[in-house]
């Protein structure tokens, strides 16, 4: 009888790259717990970590390729599948263009090794510019600050938690979310030691979030209104001498430029509109600027906003001028040790804005065109007409902006691929399905995140369970197609080869760093603090922080303008909502997890006492929420924690194609929050879709809840 064997590994569900001890035996899981050995998790785990055996297992995953036919879906062999799709590819191609042909990236592929590094191989034989991904649903603004700035969209400051004095954040929920753009496993603890050190957090939010309870103060503001108090703020620092470019001063062009366009901002002009007291903007900026070491993290309430460009360009500009950049304390790069920047030269032409979409002109950023038109490039007819898509691991029906649209869209594809592991929402549409390796049974290293964690790390997973002869990891799928579109041998090179290479040529390589370092190191090697890195991290032409871009300062009116005309907004649609991060969702495939939606019912309508009592609503009943594109009904929990005037909604992610036991009634089916945002509602400078401020009407339905 073998014997009980453990598994070390890192969850690849989310950001926050939580180590794991696995126990198992003869192919079964017996637990999921936190690795307390793992130096950068230091023992934490979420609830969503134990449902990786769930989607192992899941009797509802697709194990072979498919195609639909009229009377169903068939299963198919793998080169059947790759005979279609050349052909299929080929003259679609050849009839209507290279763009003819789109991508859809879903969030999955940055905790993916093999996709992180074969996606843009696969995008390079396509050669198609018509590429999309669930980036501009959530984080091209902090990709474009990088871009302008510091010369590269992947040169991204993250906050030194461990080690800062004060702590700003704007529109972050790091307690659910763990980071976001900050990698950083058990932030609850992290925030905790700010305190016990004598350091002080403030949240900036319409809603008094988990972390919000955990700070040392939360202060309301309204939605969308985050980069005009970010621009009061920067206008204190700098009237009252306060700002101090410290050892960066030499290295940083555009400050008077700065200082010129913050001046029209003063707390007064700002503080009611922003419904915040001028006094407390000062307050904030003065704190900001006096801290031993500070760090302001702006997230998803204000990158996914109309402003959200503005925001972390202010948010940069706002670290940069308290002298908080590139310093213990502050805003600090990683170092990784496999370095998505070893090959960008400094001066490198930038792709940001290269290209404009064909329906709207919105701008292609990092390598991309927004998600928010795709539905209307698939649908609009003539020259460039998006006509096939693949979606890889992507459920944009529900994670994008005016999901209904896609639905409409994607039925009128000439063609459609889908890589994934679910049917649902989105790949229920596609012609040819193919199935994909899940998180258990790949190898697994951080490529992405690495580049914004907390801590400079690096940790290697192999396979818990090796894949069936029949199953093909995402690479290896993705490395067949490049095969039969370009008519390429395959190279044999795989994402391991890749990886060690970069481990031995990066900046550990004098530690002997590679990838049998890290298998030899099953908990992960901590390579040590942040350290002050910029003059080797930095891309600029000239070396030096571009402080005020004309990108941003061209966007200035747009906003000065939407201060004047605030109050006439509010006719039809008299409430902003907002989006909220739920600690046991993240991906729309989680759902497919029982343990992660059994119990009450987390998808609600969150508003104000004093709003629902206008309404006639408590909690319990159903509302109506109606927004320019759509309508849902949702259950109401009255709650004082958002502040008057704005509702709160998740994604919900209710999905309609589930029939079987393990989508139970926890998640409503059918709700999502994309069935009331408008894709029409973008932020023009970087084209990421603006979920937050959505206007929403909001009135009662006179049926009750069930019990």
């Amino acid at each position: 009888m073998s014997e009980i064997q453990t598994h070390y590994r890192t969850c690849n569900i989310c950001e926050a790259m939580c180590g794991l001890e696995i126990k198992h035996k003869e192919g079964e899981i017996l637990s999921i717990k936190p690795d307390k050995q793992d130096p950068f998790s230091r023992g934490h785990i979420c609830p969503k970590a134990v449902a990786l055996q769930d989607f192992y297992k899941d009797p509802d995953r697709i194990r072979s390729p498919m195609r639909k036919t009229a009377a169903g879906w068939e299963e198919i062999s793998w080169e059947a599948a790759f005979d279609e799709i050349q052909d299929k590819i080929q003259t679609i191609q050849a009839a209507h263009g290279n763009d003819a042909v789109g991508v859809y990236m879903g969030n999955p592929n940055a905790h993916n090794l093999g996709n992180a590094l074969f996606l843009k191989k696969f995008h390079r034989a396509l050669n198609s510019k018509s590429i999309y991904s669930s980036a501009s649903a959530d984080q091209l603004p902090h990709h474009a600050a990088s871009n302008y700035m510091f010369g590269a969209g992947m040169v991204i400051p993250v906050p030194d938690i461990d080690r800062t004095d004060y702590m700003l954040i704007i529109g972050g929920n790091p307690v659910v979310s763990n980071g976001s753009m900050m990698t950083a496993a058990g932030v609850p603890d992290r925030l905790k030691d700010i305190k016990k050190r004598g350091g002080k957090i403030v949240v900036i939010d319409p809603r008094r979030t988990e972390t919000a309870k955990l700070a040392s103060e939360h202060i309301f503001i309204r939605p969308e209104k985050d980069a005009l108090l970010l621009l009061a703020m920067i206008n204190t620092i700098i009237t009252d001498g306060l700002s101090n470019l410290g050892r960066l001063q030499d290295m940083t062009a555009g400050f008077d430029d700065l200082a010129q366009a913050a001046r029209p901002f003063t707390p007064e002009s700002v503080a009611e509109v922003v419904g915040i007291p001028a006094d407390k903007i000062r307050e904030l900026a003065h704190d900001m600027a006096r801290a031993p070491s500070a760090v302001c993290y702006s997230r998803m309430g204000a990158s996914t906003q109309s402003f959200g460009g503005l925001c972390l360009w202010l948010t940069y500009a706002l670290n940069i001028i308290t002298g908080n950049l590139d310093r213990q304390g502050g805003a600090m790069l990683p170092m990784p040790a496999f370095d998505l920047l070893a090959n960008t030269p400094r001066g490198k032409p930038s792709t940001y804005g290269r290209h404009k979409s064909r329906v709207r002109q919105l701008p292609f950023n990092n390598s991309e065109f927004p998600i928010a038109t795709l539905a209307e490039e698939i649908l609009t007819p003539g020259e460039g007409q998006v006509r096939a898509m693949f979606t890889v691991a992507g459920n944009p029906v529900l994670s994008a902006p005016g999901g209904d649209q896609l639905t409409e869209a994607f039925e009128n594809l000439d063609f459609m691929v889908s890589i994934d592991i679910y049917l649902n929402e989105t790949t229920k549409h596609a012609d040819i399905f193919l199935p994909a390796t899940t998180g258990l049974e790949i190898n697994h290293y951080d490529v992405f995140f690495n580049s914004f964690a907390v801590r400079n790390n690096a940790k290697f997973s192999p396979p818990l369970f090796e894949k069936t002869a029949n199953q093909k990891h995402d690479w290896e799928i993705l490395q067949a197609l490049i095969c039969r579109i370009t008519g390429v041998k395959d190279d044999g090179i795989t994402p391991e080869m890749i990886l060690d290479m970069g481990l031995q040529n990066g900046y550990y390589k004098d530690q002997g760093l590679s990838l049998q370092t890290l298998i030899d190191n099953p908990h992960g090697i901590d390579l040590g603090p942040l350290q002050p890195c910029l003059e080797e991290r930095i891309k600029t032409a000239d070396g030096k922080i571009q402080l005020a871009p004309e990108f941003y300062l061209n966007d200035l009116p747009r906003l000065e303008q939407y201060a004047r005309d605030d109050q006439q907004r509010r006719n039809q649609f008299p409430y902003d909502m907002i989006g909220r991060r739920l600690a046991r969702s993240h991906n729309t495939w989680t759902q497919n997890s029982h343990r992660l939606v059994k119990g009450k019912n987390p998808v609600t309508l969150q508003l104000h006492s004093q709003d629902a009592e206008a309404l006639g609503l408590s909690s319990g009943q159903m509302a109506r929420v109606t927004s320019a594109t759509g309508e849902i009904d949702i259950e109401v929990d009255v709650n004082d924690n958002i502040l008057q005037g704005v509702v709160s909604i998740p994604q919900g992610w209710g999905h309609n194609h589930r029939n079987t036991q393990m989508h139970v009634a926890a998640t409503q089916p059918g709700i999502s929050i994309n069935s009331l945002t408008d894709t029409q509602r973008v932020d023009p400078l970087t084209g990421n879709a603006a979920f937050n401020g959505t206007p929403v009407a909001i009135e009662a339905i006179k049926t009750a809840i069930a019990n």
